[in-house]
């Protein structure tokens, strides 16, 4: 099974990304994904199933503890894989 992410990250700060959004950021460009596409306003990461809950999780961890106040995120299937497992 695929899944996309989308997420921002608030509050928001459009002089310079704040803490939270940079933690964000590096926490999505670290995982092990298919796609990410980061901007000011949205931020998308695709990936097997496994990949983009873990990083889901370290995201919504890491980005509240560097001061984080609000977190959206839509999480949508996008396709099935081989297994139930998240295979990529």
């Amino acid at each position: 099974m695929r899944l996309r992410v989308e997420f921002t990250t608030e509050p928001f700060d459009l002089d310079e990304a704040p803490a939270h959004a940079v933690v964000a950021r590096e926490v999505v460009e670290a995982a092990e994904l298919d796609a990410v596409d980061v901007g000011p306003f949205g931020n998308t990461a695709e990936g097997g199933a496994d990949q983009v809950l873990a990083a889901v999780d370290a995201l919504l961890r890491r980005s509240l503890a560097a001061g984080a106040t609000r977190i959206s995120l839509q999480v949508n299937v996008v396709g099935a894989g081989a297994d139930a497992e998240g295979e990529r």
